[in-house]
């Protein structure tokens, strides 16, 4: 799950889970598209190297349902997931020696909870667990490195705050995290810390955001990740990335979002702009 985090989060806001817990019955749920295409990738030292351009492809379906009175569950299940990349054909002669490769299949699913503990002063305070089922394919291809999974499981521990906040007579609203996601199967274990704020406009139909997203490993895994060249899913990925998005509704319960995001900086990832977009349903 966790690299798929990663990107998703260099991503989109398919895992962010707000802290306003919904209500018994109702819930968000979330039809949408993420793609990530890059040439280049942060090494493990930080530096800039070139890669054979590889691409990333999600469908996905993201959802938040009340289940009690302080009680959310959350998942996210990737259905379709394509990892590919073009075919490699040298300028000077033209023909090719390396064919275009893709494997499609599930990707790793994310199950979870949310408990409101209540207030902190001026802040809505809730903290969640999250789980990543190892269901997409860890080796594919002709190299293995076409993978849908990492292999693993691992639950990430969340401490969630958030509040609303004004600017002259404009409603704002801030959102943050701070996690631990332990990991199995040789990887390093992480920090991750998050920050979201937003406002809405032209009557509260549009929303516009942005959001800051730090992933630190431990480095206390056994999986060696200095030649991985930006793998999706390899061990010791570091990122610090800046995102945005817009939502804007079309009915009562249903509307339509666009968003995009770019690490600044980071370690064993690649170096690119991913987009995403997709359909909202709350009910």
């Amino acid at each position: 799950m966790k690299n798929l985090l990663t990107l998703l989060l260099i991503c989109s806001s398919f895992l962010v889970h707000g802290q306003w817990i919904k209500e018994k019955g109702t819930g968000y749920l979330k039809l949408g598209g993420w793609s990530l295409l890059a040439n280049k990738h942060f090494t493990d030292q930080g530096l800039t190297d070139p890669n054979s351009t590889r691409g990333l492809f999600i469908n996905s379906i993201y959802g938040e349902i009340g289940i009690g009175k302080k009680i959310n569950i959350i998942a996210y299940l990737p259905f379709f997931v394509k990892n590919y990349q073009y075919a490699q054909v040298p300028k000077t002669t033209g023909k090719v020696y390396e064919p275009r490769q893709e494997y499609n299949g599930l990707g790793d699913f994310n199950l979870g909870l949310e408990y409101g503990w209540g207030q902190l002063k001026n802040w809505k305070l809730s903290g969640s667990l999250i789980l990543g089922i190892p269901s997409g394919e860890s080796t594919a291809g002709s190299d293995g490195s076409y993978q849908t999974g990492d292999g693993e499981f691992n639950q990430l521990l969340q401490i969630n705050l958030g509040k609303s906040y004004r600017i002259n007579n404009q409603s704002f609203y801030l959102k943050s995290y701070l996690g631990y996601n332990n990991r199995t199967q040789g990887f390093s274990d992480e920090f991750h810390w998050f920050g979201e704020t937003g406002t809405q406009l032209f009557n509260s139909n549009l929303l516009i955001l942005s959001r800051l997203h730090w992933i630190k490993p431990l480095y206390n895994g056994t999986l060696d990740a200095s030649n991985a060249n930006g793998a999706i899913f390899a061990n010791n990925i570091e990122s610090f990335t800046l995102g945005g998005e817009l939502a804007w509704s079309i009915g009562e319960k249903w509307g339509m979002a666009l968003g995009t995001a770019t690490p600044l900086f980071g370690k064993v990832i690649y170096k690119a702009t991913s987009f995403s977009g997709g359909v909202f349903l709350i009910f």
